[in-house]
């Protein structure tokens, strides 16, 4: 789940507002061929398939461009295109999206890079590629790489993410790679990498980079001549953890298919994001989508993970498209709204989890309210209450008590709804950010473990009656009495229910 859901949504509603980002790497012209199969040709046994729709879009670095100025962000791609009818359409394709061009040159000596795929139904039959194999010339890539960081370097242009995109194709040369990446960390400026290739040495010291399994696999060949099947995940991530430290690179987002994201960085274990479950009809493009939807998260300045989450999503739409095809953001919008309730659920957690959310908070600063109760037949006095609580601060965490804990308070009839439903329903409050149930009579054990801010009770209490008050204050925090709705209380609508079945007893009678 989201480590700060409101914020993400936030981010992606106001889409990344004003944030930049640069992209350099390998641009491409994809050309689609749709038609249908129904027969075998009689000159060879190969299908012939009847065109029906020709299409185009933006390949390799393209793509990513593509995908980041569809989220909103100010994007500028750096690359080439040849003197030719496919890079007037690519580059007149990218204008009309809004991706800034000026860092785009035509070269007069070699054709756009072009994919033409053959589509028959839903199956891709053949792909032709048409592209010139020869090295760049070196004039122009020292003459490339000093525009480009002319742009870097100008206070109205200056990103607030670089990412490059290699497709193996001469344009990141390690020269150009580690000046980018260099300049980078003197501005720091979060600098992402989507490797080809054998060899990850051009891009040491990189913020992040993300291959998927097989490139990993081969990446780990070349640096410690071991080979590791695709099924050994774990020994593959041990792997990716000690190129990643030799590499000095800060984090290893390894994409993994159906098996989700894996995340490797200094001094912890992999954390593992799950894929989103989806009918995948066509991968073709989703690390582009991967690496855009990442690099618009740290450009907005969320969280490593939750930029994994929103990038991990993102994935998922794609994948049920045929074609190249980049994210939007009201796909991607529609994608979070439809998994709303997974991250309702996923609110409700244990103390560990909690602290470790609640920690990930106070290192950004924010202010952490925590409240507790029964909140049996929930009502809109309780409503209004976690509101006002929730308005104290950033995140607000509810430590909900046991049906056992509410026995015990309460006596043998309540509560009236089971812990599991209660926690549910506090879950699926905007105003709530955790719920963590608990046994015991008191909360105290949570509040000496959180440390939160501010201590929130309802103001039918004094300061000192409120339990974990004095904890709180210790540690620079403060108590705070939230007004309560006059008239509304779980003990009156049981009592009302009860009245009613008297009145409809004494009826029958």
């Amino acid at each position: 789940m989201f480590l700060d859901r409101s914020r993400v949504l936030h981010t992606l509603q106001s889409a990344f507002t004003h944030r930049r980002v640069l992209v350099v790497g390998d641009l491409m012209l994809d050309r689609y061929l749709w038609g249908e199969v129904s027969r075998i040709s009689p000159e060879a046994p190969v299908p012939v398939v009847r065109l029906q729709r020709e299409s185009e879009s933006g390949g390799g670095s393209a793509n990513v461009a593509l995908n980041l100025v569809n989220l909103g962000l100010q994007t500028t791609l750096a690359g080439w295109v040849g003197e030719d009818q496919a890079g007037i359409r690519l580059r007149a394709l990218l204008q009309h999206a809004g991706v800034a061009t000026g860092l785009i040159h035509t070269l007069p000596d070699r054709p756009t890079i072009t994919k033409t795929r053959i589509i028959g139904g839903h199956q891709q039959m053949l792909r032709l590629d048409l592209e010139e194999s020869r090295p760049l010339d070196g004039a122009f890539l020292q003459a490339f790489q000093q525009r480009i960081l002319d742009h870097l370097h100008h206070p109205e242009s200056r990103p607030q993410a670089i990412l490059l995109s290699d497709y193996g194709k001469g344009m990141l040369q390690e020269a150009l790679c580690q000046s980018l990446i260099q300049n980078a960390r003197t501005l720091n400026i979060p600098l992402l990498v989507d490797p080809k290739g054998m060899d990850y040495h051009k891009y040491r010291q990189a913020t992040v980079i993300t291959p998927n399994r097989r490139e990993l696999i081969e990446a780990v060949a070349a640096q410690e001549k071991e080979h590791i099947t695709p099924e050994d995940l774990n020994r593959l991530l041990q792997a990716g953890q000690r190129l990643r430290h030799s590499l000095q690179i800060d984090l290893l987002a390894v994409t993994l298919s159906e098996q989700g994201i894996a995340l490797l960085e200094a001094d912890k274990e992999p954390r593992r994001i799950p894929a989103m479950a989806r009918e995948v009809y066509d991968v073709s493009g989703a690390g582009d989508t991967v690496i855009s939807t990442l690099a618009a998260c740290m450009a907005a300045e969320l969280t490593i993970m939750d930029g994994l989450h929103l990038a991990n999503i993102a994935a998922g739409v794609v994948v049920g498209k045929l074609g190249t095809t980049p994210i939007t953001r009201v796909e991607l919008l529609s994608a979070l709204a439809s998994e709303e309730h997974l991250a309702q659920s996923d609110k409700i957690c244990t103390l560990a989890v909690a602290l470790q959310r609640v920690n990930q908070w106070r290192q950004r600063g924010e202010r952490v309210v925590f409240t507790n109760g029964c909140f049996d037949l929930l009502h809109a006095g309780h409503v209004t209450y976690l509101e006002q609580a929730r308005q104290l601060g950033a995140h607000l965490v509810v430590g909900l008590n046991t049906d056992r804990s509410v026995r015990t308070l309460k006596g043998p009839n309540r509560p009236i709804i089971h812990e599991a439903d209660r926690a549910r329903v506090l879950a699926a409050m905007a105003s709530v950010d955790l719920v963590i149930p608990f046994d015991e009579e008191t909360p105290l054990t949570l509040i000496r473990t959180l440390q939160p801010h501010i201590l929130a009770k309802g103001a039918d209490y004094q300061e000192h009656q409120v339990v974990g008050g004095e904890e709180v204050k210790g540690w620079g925090g403060r108590v705070a009495l939230v007004p309560l709705v006059e008239g509304r209380s779980s003990s009156r609508i049981m009592a009302h229910i009860q009245r009613q079945q008297d009145e409809l007893s004494q009826q029958g009678a």
